[in-house]
């Protein structure tokens, strides 16, 4: 199910694809910034996936063709980056381009996303939001003040682990490492300096050595839960770059 945004004619379609939390949430301070210059759609995935990427491919490449026909822009955080670029190389012809954010082509630590999806299982539910809030902080940036962590905490602690299971399950199976190259859209990778989850800056540099047409920005100064942060701004980034391909 996916929140359309606006419409306004002439404008490129961008479709904002969440990290492991999957809800889409948590581009909640940058949807009304991109809006000024693209048609926004925010994807919420599914939570009953599987352990397979193909399912949410197919999620996001049905809801490209009833939004943008013509093709669209997919910006991609994390999670959302491995998805974005596999429906890349699935439908290359639905990628206008693709903006990924603190991502990777592949997770070296299989045992541990293994164990962190058995672990997901025996979690009540209602402990989640204390195990999150628990486990969050060294994730986010290191200027991110009280009122942005509030935010932040009201857009997800409603959030539960069914969809961390699947999603853990298709990370341990997600290697796209191989087919960098066969990217075809415009790319522009965005990796935070400061990311303490993955190594968000080297993996950055590995697919922009293999993606033919992309370019890469370090986000300094910022950690893996950046987008929520009250002085990062997506357009300043992301509308040059597309401005220059358009």
């Amino acid at each position: 199910m996916s929140r359309h945004l606006t419409d306004p004619a002439e404008v490129d379609t961008i479709i904002l694809v969440p990290g492991i939390d999957g809800t889409a949430e948590l581009f909640y301070r940058q949807i009304p910034l991109l809006k000024e210059s693209f048609n926004v759609t925010a994807f919420p995935l599914r939570d009953d996936a599987g352990t397979t990427m193909a399912i949410l491919v197919d999620d996001l490449q049905s809801l490209i063709s009833q939004v943008a026909p013509d093709g669209a822009v997919l910006l991609g955080e994390s999670f959302g980056g491995a998805l974005s670029m596999s429906v890349a190389l699935a439908h290359p012809e639905l990628v206008k381009g693709l903006v990924i954010i603190n991502s990777f082509p592949w997770l070296r630590n299989r045992l541990q996303l293994h164990v962190g999806k058995i672990l997901m299982r025996l979690i009540p539910s209602f402990a989640m939001p204390h195990i999150r809030r628990g486990t969050a902080a060294r994730l986010h940036s290191k200027h991110t003040n009280a009122e942005d962590l509030a935010e932040f905490w009201r857009h997800t602690d409603h959030i539960d682990q069914v969809g961390y299971q699947s999603r853990l399950g298709i990370l341990g199976r997600y290697d796209i490492r191989r087919r960098l190259g066969e990217i075809k859209a415009p790319t522009l990778l965005l990796a935070a300096k400061e990311d303490k989850l993955i190594p968000s800056v080297r993996w950055a540099k590995y697919m922009h050595e293999r993606i033919p047409n992309s370019v890469m920005t370090v986000l300094d100064g910022y950690g893996h839960i950046c987008l929520i942060t009250h002085d990062l701004d997506l357009r300043s980034y992301v509308v040059p770059w597309w401005s220059a391909r358009n």
